[in-house]
This record gives C-alpha cells, structure tokens and sequence, in this order.
C-alpha cells in the first residue's frame, strides 16, 4: 500500500496558489483514478481506492503547511507503514518553472511542509515529488510569493507540470521510483 501526501494549506484563501500544488495534485490523481477525497481522520481529508493493482490512500492534510508532519505521523503509526512507502507531493521554489523533480530520499531545503514532516516522522527516507512553481521576485517576501496566484500566462505551464507529476506518482507506484526519475527527472518543462 501506498500514501500520497499532497501539501498545501486548507480553505477556500489559498485554493490554486502557489503553495497548494501538492494538494492540485492529488486532486488530479483522485479524478484520474476514480478515487473519492470524501474522508475524514489523521488530521486530512483523504480517499482511498487503486492505482493499478495496488492500494493507495490520497491524502490533503487540514493542518497548514507547517504542521503537515502531525497528520504524516499518524498515518504511519496506524498502517505500520514504511517511510518509503510515503510519497510526498510538494511545491518547490529552488527548480525551474513547471518543471518537476523527482526524489528517492533527501534533506527538506526551504520547505516548511517537509521540514514538519521530516521531524515528525525522524525520517527523509522518503520519496517525493517537487512542482517547480517559480521564484520570488527580488524584494518580495517568500510567504507572500508562495501563497499568491499563478499569472494568466503561468496557468497553462503549471497546469501541465501538475498533471505530469500526477503521472509521475503513478509511474512510482506501477513501476518504481528509479523507473520514475529516469522518465521524468530529464525534462526540462512539463509541457515540452
């Protein structure tokens, strides 16, 4: 069994920022696979269903992004689940632009979200999936930048790296993880 962890922040403030495309993720993956976002418990609002032959949960943590680590935690310690078996979906500011980045293990950078869940959880052992979502400007506060809209021309190029890496989850649960960053990794925009 798989969990997918889409980060973001929850209501209606932040829906379609650039903080959220962890959650657009898993909200792509739940349309792509017949599965219901309709539960309630571990802190998230997750559903539960099949990616081909295994069994997955998608998961959007109701914490805010700073706590996402709380509700990782508890899902773990109640499937007995493996840390590797955790796939994290997250924006990335450190990456080009719709581009996406696919990673085995590994320290959480900037990221607030992966930073709770790494502490958590004592463990970066597991796989994530990055969503490049731009940078900041010079002067323009990080919180500000990633909680703000993507521009009309940005909307099309994010849209594709999102359901690319809605593609790349699936590829890491029907294949592997190596399979996954081999095909994914070398791209250099979603859209090309």
């Amino acid at each position: 069994m798989f969990v997918v962890i889409g980060l973001g922040n929850p209501g209606k403030d932040y829906t379609n920022t650039r903080h959220n495309a962890g959650f657009d993720a898993i909200d792509v993956l739940a349309e792509r696979n017949n599965i219901a976002l309709n539960k309630i418990k571990f802190k998230a609002v997750y559903g539960e269903g099949k990616i081909g032959n295994e069994k997955v949960i998608l998961v959007k943590p109701q914490t805010y992004m700073n706590n996402s680590g709380i509700c990782v935690r508890e899902i773990i310690q109640f499937y007995k689940l493996p840390v590797e078996n955790i796939i994290v979906i997250v924006d990335d500011i450190d990456i080009e632009f719709a581009t996406i980045r696919i990673r085995a293990k590994g320290s959480a950078g900037s990221h607030n979200g992966l930073k709770s869940i790494i502490y958590h959880i004592q463990s970066d052992q597991f796989p994530r999936v990055k969503i490049g979502v731009g940078k900041k400007h010079e002067n323009q506060d990080l919180a500000d930048f990633v909680l703000s809209r993507y521009s009309k021309e940005e909307q099309p190029h994010i849209q594709a790296a999102i359901l690319t890496a809605a593609e790349a989850v699936e590829t890491i649960i029907n294949e592997d993880i190596n399979k996954a960053m081999n095909k994914y990794n070398v791209k250099t925009r979603a859209q090309e």
